[in-house]
């Protein structure tokens, strides 16, 4: 009788462990599930949809022939791929992988980006681009390929997939979502574009608030005519963007006149 009260409770036990099992890994895998971000999949309005497939059918010779271009430029610039791969946040806070000509050398250091973005956005300083001044990350002409917005040329198949439109707020890496505040969440109530109403108003002008107030305005008086308003506006917007790193990239080094009378002063 003891032998089989034994065997008995052990059954017992064993049932209970691993039902205790089960429900730890139903745990975990609940857990995971609520970790996962969710998938950008949210559908565009019509009419922001056939005008993003249109205007690419447009101009699709003439994106061609630059996008090769600049394709050779990164391609015999340095060694490395040719596109550049990274994860961005868009709608409603969903991850998507973003494409970009490459216009760093590889394996470059990210940690001094992630400082300057993170004392941006709690501050009220212009945002003003890390590599505007001299970065020695870049590969040749990377500078001039980022002011004239010609390495984001890639984006335009994050369009076609739906992950992106011409016209919205820019998507941000993740470590940037994770220092927004609530209210500053609401900007991504809107599809991530290449273009938007804070990069026509002023961009490396403003301040980060202002640019969230810019996207969030974006979100809630989205329509045709606003879009077609900022694409108009978007190559005047790039030609200021040009001046100002042109501006900052001098400021930045000295200028020959200034170095020959270092130069003259030191030699007496």
């Amino acid at each position: 009788m003891t032998r089989n009260a034994d065997r008995f409770r052990e059954r017992i036990d064993t049932g209970l462990g691993n039902m205790n099992g089960q429900n730890i890994l139903l745990e975990q895998s609940l857990r995971r599930k609520e970790n996962e971000q969710p998938v950008a999949t949210q559908p565009l309005a019509l009419w922001k949809r056939a005008l993003d497939i249109g205007l690419i059918l447009l101009f699709l010779p003439g994106l061609l022939i630059v996008g090769t271009v600049v394709a050779l430029i990164v391609k015999f610039g340095s060694r490395g791929p040719v596109l550049f791969r990274q994860k961005r946040v868009g709608y409603k806070g969903a991850q998507f992988t973003c494409f970009k000509f490459r216009t760093m050398q590889v394996n470059a250091e990210t940690v001094s980006h992630r400082n300057h973005t993170e004392q941006l956005i709690r501050s009220q300083a212009p945002m003003v681009k890390l590599d505007a001044q001299s970065d020695p990350r870049l590969i040749p002409f990377g500078t001039v390929l980022r002011a004239t917005g010609l390495d984001e040329l890639p984006q335009l198949l994050n369009v076609l997939r739906g992950e992106m439109s011409i016209v919205g707020p820019r998507p941000c890496i993740p470590y940037e979502y994770e220092l927004y505040e609530p209210w500053q969440r609401d900007r991504f109530n809107a599809v991530p574009g290449i273009t938007g109403l804070w990069q026509v108003s002023g961009k490396n002008r403003t301040t980060f608030n202002e640019m969230i107030r810019f996207d969030i305005d974006y979100s809630e008086r989205m329509s045709l005519w606003l879009d077609v308003m900022i694409i108009l506006k978007t190559l005047p917007a790039l030609w200021v963007q040009c001046q100002d790193t042109r501006a900052k990239r001098k400021e930045s080094s000295p200028t020959r006149a200034n170095l020959a009378k270092s130069i003259q002063f030191n030699n007496l």
